[in-house]
């Protein structure tokens, strides 16, 4: 037998007079909408703080003949067109372009070296690599101009100590513009390869182990699987580096100015060194302001260039 069940009609109806009120969900608004409101309030105004308004602010001194005291006048396009013509700097920024063409590729693989040293599954040590390898990041760029200065001295230096009690001749690192140049290369890279290493950990991480296992069943060796599996898996991470490395290289002055000064002489001298001594050495201002603009429209056509090749690689 099969015993129905009948509702009672007694008992009031959902919606009916007298039916008990089901509760109602409370509308979070406060905490989960306010608080990405507000985050992005004050993110924007940090930056129109610290970013938009003192670009703004370097535009319109370019423009005028401003000192860093007193009045100062219009002279549209004066600067620029004074900038163009000024040879010392087309040679700071020929210097500059130099260091960087020399410094990316050179900080691009020691960080790369670094972050496959680091997540090989065999090795050792990785919690000590790690914290070696990230010391540098830690040390202001001007204590690492100061180490690498007291490193490569002519007179005091430990590597030409290390030289002469070899019985080889000490090397001119600070006379030489070439040597200056390429301890400059040799630190920045040095300094900024930690960052670099960081994004390159965490783009190894996210390659599927199966395609090493496959490649290693078909017979591929380390050196095959890296080209044909790591690098491309990591491709966009490469972009990022290759970008920021740029950015960062270009616009380096604190290194410098505390390792050799941009010498010997002037003829290490990088354009944001060339920026800064018209600035407050001369008291140029607004043809400093100038060089700054250009500076920046050079680095926007750097950043959007690489962009869209790093656009066209995921296309294909």
């Amino acid at each position: 037998m099969t015993a129905t069940i009948t509702p009672d009609a007694s008992a009031p109806t959902a919606g009916a007079p007298g039916a008990p009120l089901r509760p109602r969900r409370k509308r979070v608004f406060g905490r989960y909408r306010m608080a990405p409101f507000l985050f992005t309030i004050v993110t924007a105004a940090l930056f129109a703080l610290f970013f938009l308004w003192p670009g703004v602010l370097g535009l319109s001194y370019s423009l005028t003949d401003y000192r860093g005291w007193g009045d100062f006048t219009f002279v549209g396009l004066d600067n620029y067109s004074e900038l163009l013509g000024d040879p010392d700097f087309y040679g700071a920024l020929g210097r500059t372009f130099v260091f960087a063409l020399f410094s990316v590729p050179l900080s691009y693989a020691l960080s790369l070296a670094m972050a496959v040293a680091i997540n090989a599954t065999h090795a050792r040590g990785k919690t000590a690599a790690r914290i070696i390898f990230f010391l540098p990041w830690l040390v202001s760029p001007i204590v690492t101009g100061v180490i690498w200065r007291w490193m490569f001295g002519e007179n005091f230096g430990f590597v030409n100590f290390i030289i002469s009690t070899l019985g080889g001749e000490r090397l001119p690192w600070s006379s030489s513009a070439d040597l200056s140049l390429l301890v400059v290369i040799v630190a920045s890279s040095w300094g900024g390869a930690a960052f670099n290493m960081l994004l390159f950990v965490a783009a190894l991480n996210n390659v599927p182990q199966s395609y090493y296992e496959a490649a290693e069943l078909d017979g591929a060796n380390g050196w095959q699987r890296f080209v044909h599996i790591t690098l491309p898996s990591i491709a966009p991470t490469s972009v990022l580096v290759v970008l920021l490395s740029t950015l960062g290289h270009m616009k380096e002055f604190a290194l410098i100015q505390s390792l050799n000064g941009g010498g010997p002489g002037t003829q290490n001298r990088l354009i944001v060194q060339y920026i800064y001594e018209t600035g407050f050495a001369r008291s140029e201002i607004g043809y400093a302001s100038a060089a700054s603009m250009i500076l920046l429209v050079i680095l926007m056509i750097i950043a959007l260039i690489q962009l869209r090749i790093s656009r066209r690689s995921n296309t294909w």
